[in-house]
């Protein structure tokens, strides 16, 4: 991958250019086998890419707002997607055939993640809850109460047994999937918080308004690395498979790479003409897809 220790910057000149959505991208995800790209939109669309010649296969519709999330399942069967029309759908892969509606959010769903074991998917947005539901059957499980702002980002562990999510309250909130109850409460951000992710060596990220990074132990909740350098927002973060690299997001068209071990910025990525919206490494780490109006990838 990238073995220069030192910064550097990428221009859109070394970037592919996917443009079809009619409006902002707000979510990416690349399927499990690397073959293929999904990204969403204000434009009430999904799209579902080919990822080697970046050939848009299908057009989803079924949303009747801006789709603000959208994941693969681990097992690469069916997406999910989250809407400012309260909902969540649940899809198929291959067909593009809305498996589940669940409709138990009362405002704007923001976020949407599967459990590494493509048994559940958690749900959260305006309403303040998070929710977490059977993929199966559509069946809720159970409801997380506790924040007190919109909840604006989750995400699984990768054992499937914890829920992370991050609010507007300023707080990331890690819960029991198989409790009822908030396991820690992580306080520290100055702003929204926008962006959580784990990753595989136990480290939980949490991205701000404060265009702060945070690195914390999720077993005991201490800081472990406070990352700093965006100059505005952040939107995204993603960790790579192993663990090694951090990707950092914001709207100042900027993508920023950590090396986990050291917290140490070891890459700029620059040039992106808007704001950069969402980061993602792909399943296998060589790749990093970064989602504004179109979406930007990285070899």
């Amino acid at each position: 991958m990238w073995k220069n220790p030192s910064e550097e910057c990428l221009t859109t000149a070394t970037v592919r250019y996917f443009q079809r959505h009619k409006g902002e991208v707000n979510s990416c995800s690349v399927s499990p086998d690397c073959q293929f790209i999904l990204t969403c939109s204000d434009d009430t669309r999904i799209h579902l890419w080919e990822a080697k010649s970046g050939s848009l296969l299908k057009k989803v519709t079924g949303h009747t707002g801006p789709v603000k999330s959208c994941c693969f399942s681990p097992n690469g069967t069916i997406f999910a997607s989250s809407s400012l029309d309260c909902t969540v759908r649940i899809w198929k892969v291959d067909n593009g055939e809305c498996l589940h509606v669940l409709t138990d959010h009362s405002k704007s769903v923001e976020t949407v993640c599967f459990s590494p074991d493509s048994k559940y998917i958690v749900s959260a947005g305006w309403d303040h809850l998070a929710i977490l539901w059977k993929v199966q059957t559509g069946q809720k499980c159970k409801v997380f109460h506790g924040h007190q702002d919109t909840i604006y980002c989750s995400a699984f562990s990768t054992n499937s047994f914890y829920i992370a999510t991050g609010s507007w309250d300023y707080t990331v909130r890690i819960w029991s999937v198989h409790g009822d109850r908030t396991d820690r409460i992580l306080k520290g951000h100055n702003g929204n918080i926008t962006c959580v992710c784990f990753s595989v060596s136990g480290m939980l990220a949490s991205g701000s308004w404060d265009k702060t990074v945070r690195v914390w132990n999720q077993w005991n909740g201490s800081l472990i690395f406070l990352l700093t350098g965006h100059e505005t927002w952040l939107r995204s973060l993603s960790f790579s498979l192993d663990g090694i690299l951090l990707a950092s997001s914001g709207h100042d068209k900027m993508v920023r790479l950590f090396e986990c071990e050291n917290g140490k910025c070891i890459k700029v990525f620059k040039g992106m003409p808007e704001i950069t919206h969402t980061c993602t490494f792909s399943p296998k780490g060589t790749l990093l897809l970064i989602g504004t109006r179109g979406i930007y990838e990285s070899d």
